[in-house]
């Protein structure tokens, strides 16, 4: 099924299930008002959602309405955790790669991984809001699945069986603020503003063949002011898969339904695919030119972040942003 969040003037606004085309809805008030609501207890609500969702694609529903993307939330708008990890070990060594340092082999083995902050997500077309230029605004796509609870010390293969919801993120980075902030030895904090999520989340079984391996097999398709800057494959050159992430997370500690667990930026070792960030485009500019050549998001840029399934359709609406001023 598929899953949104409108916006309605509160927080957390209003759940709703969407048709499997996108093209309309329906009001989840009578089951659960909020997806948080929902993932609390998953086996009891998210067979109601099923029934409702099959009512809607079949024409049955009572309320159908026309789905606005532009109207939606992030489909989880506040998380209890937001964890992005760095499964596309390509991207990780490419960036070391610029600057003239070694990969450190635990990179193959170990997950990379940063907390982000899950406070103030944003919505699939709200701006991204900057108070300067020279901060480096570069877009980030990516993967993320929302997860029930995990228990501490839980293996890949029952990590995975926790997933509940798979949606599109843009991760947002300020790369001029990076160095100095990681310089400091303690991670991100300020060169990464509020992410956004595509309209809807789905239950992995809509992606049908192309979720295997803990892995979403099909294309991200990228665009930076109108032009196809990317369509690299979320399955190829995956290292690390959900599982893997989510058991990382769990090594210490429990996992909590609502925690929303991020790929990393897409990247293929296939250069032809493009690139799912513009840092690493600047990267393989470092290492065939010398010097990068590609400047980073003005304001006044946009960029469409997007998945189709095999035969065109958009899987999960599209994440369309405009870079804005504060």
């Amino acid at each position: 099924m598929k899953l949104a969040t409108l916006k309605d003037g509160t927080r957390d606004g209003q759940l709703v299930v969407v048709s499997r085309d996108l093209k309309t809805a329906h009001f989840a008030t009578e089951i659960a008002g909020k997806l948080q609501t929902a993932l609390d207890d998953w086996p009891f609500y998210a067979p109601q959602l099923q029934d409702l969702y099959d009512a809607l694609n079949a024409g049955r529903a009572r309320h159908p309405f026309p789905f606005q993307p532009k109207d939606c939330m992030a489909p989880l708008p506040r998380a209890y955790q937001w964890a992005d990890g760095s499964a596309y070990v390509n991207h990780v060594e490419l960036v070391r790669r610029a600057r003239g340092a070694e990969m450190p082999p635990e990179f193959w083995t170990d997950p990379l991984m940063y907390q982000g902050g899950s406070d103030d997500f944003i919505g699939p077309q709200d701006d991204i809001v900057c108070p300067n230029e020279a901060f480096g605004i570069d877009f980030e796509a990516e993967v993320a699945v929302i997860t029930g609870d995990v228990r501490m010390g839980a293996t890949p293969e029952r990590a995975a069986e926790a997933i509940r919801l798979v949606m599109l993120a843009n991760d947002v980075s300020l790369r001029n603020l990076i160095p100095a902030e990681l310089g400091k030895g303690f991670g991100f904090f300020q060169s990464k503003p509020a992410t956004a999520f595509s309209p809807v989340a789905v239950t992995p079984d809509e992606l049908g063949d192309a979720w295997r391996d803990c892995k979403v097999h099909r294309p991200m398709i990228v665009h930076w002011n109108s032009k196809k800057v990317g369509a690299p494959d979320c399955g190829t050159d995956m290292v690390f898969d959900f599982g893997q992430l989510i058991a990382h997370i769990c090594k210490t500690r429990n996992v909590r339904a609502g925690s929303i667990v991020g790929s990393g930026t897409i990247s293929n070792v296939d250069r032809s695919k493009g690139y799912a960030c513009i840092a690493e485009k600047r990267m393989i500019e470092t290492i065939e030119h010398g010097k990068p050549e590609t400047e980073f998001m003005k304001f006044g840029d946009a960029v469409r972040i997007e998945m189709f399934d095999a035969d065109g359709k958009s899987i999960f609406g599209a994440i369309d942003q405009v870079v804005a001023a504060r």
